[in-house]
């Protein structure tokens, strides 16, 4: 039971460690110690050593003999793993046109109307609850794709790309973009028409791409 506890605890400072690390709380270049977090987090060492090196695994912090350094997301990961969708996500989207359900084709028109609500309201709460929608948007349309692979894959990459997206989405112009194109994916999956999911998905990764090469470079 201990132990299925430390698991536990261990999860959630995996969780909010990756989130706050990619949302750029911690610099590139910090190093973050287990007793130092320990203090800030009040848990004991032994669930921040492993949460600490399942970060090291995502490739998110590297191991300097003083404590675990920041390596973050740099703006050449980001390209490449824009690049990774390009390839995945329209034949997720494809997939998903097959096998998406009545109660999730509802799930996503509803994620996608609630979203332009909070795009219309302007502010800065409302960029934060844009980005979680965002979120949940497209973890259900790889969830919907009936393939767990293309789901966790393509969900892990998009969770990475937090800090970027949150900048975009701080832009109202392209926020509504980008709700214009949720909702196109989302019509082409409602008629059950794979090739026009596919490019909708296409088409949306992209111009995010376009968008993450106009930004100011950002360090993360």
């Amino acid at each position: 039971m201990k132990e299925h506890r430390n698991i536990s605890i261990a999860d959630q400072i995996f969780d909010q460690l990756e989130r706050e690390i990619l949302s750029g709380k911690y610099a590139r270049g910090e190093v973050l110690s287990e007793l130092r977090l320990s203090k800030e987090l009040d848990v004991s060492r032994t669930p921040i050593r492993e949460a600490l090196l399942r970060l090291e695994q995502e490739n998110i912090l590297k191991e300097t003999g003083r404590g675990m350094e920041v390596i973050g997301i740099s703006s050449e990961d980001m390209l490449d793993m824009y690049d990774i969708r390009l390839h995945l996500e329209g034949e997720a989207a494809r997939r998903a046109a097959l096998h998406i359900s009545d109660e999730q084709l509802t799930q996503l028109l509803e994620l996608t109307e609630l979203q332009r609500y909070y795009i219309n309201k302007q502010g800065n709460s409302s960029s934060e609850h844009t980005k979680n929608l965002d979120s949940e948007f497209h973890e259900l349309l790889y969830t919907s794709s009936g393939s767990k692979a293309y789901m966790d894959v393509l969900i892990r990459i998009h969770k990475k790309m937090t800090k970027y997206r949150m900048a975009s989405f701080s832009k109202q112009s392209r926020a509504l973009q980008s709700n214009d194109e949720h909702m196109a994916i989302y019509q082409a999956l409602a008629l059950h028409d794979p090739n026009a999911a596919e490019q909708a998905a296409i088409t949306h990764v992209r111009n995010a791409m376009h968008r993450m090469e106009l930004m100011e470079p950002i360090d993360t």
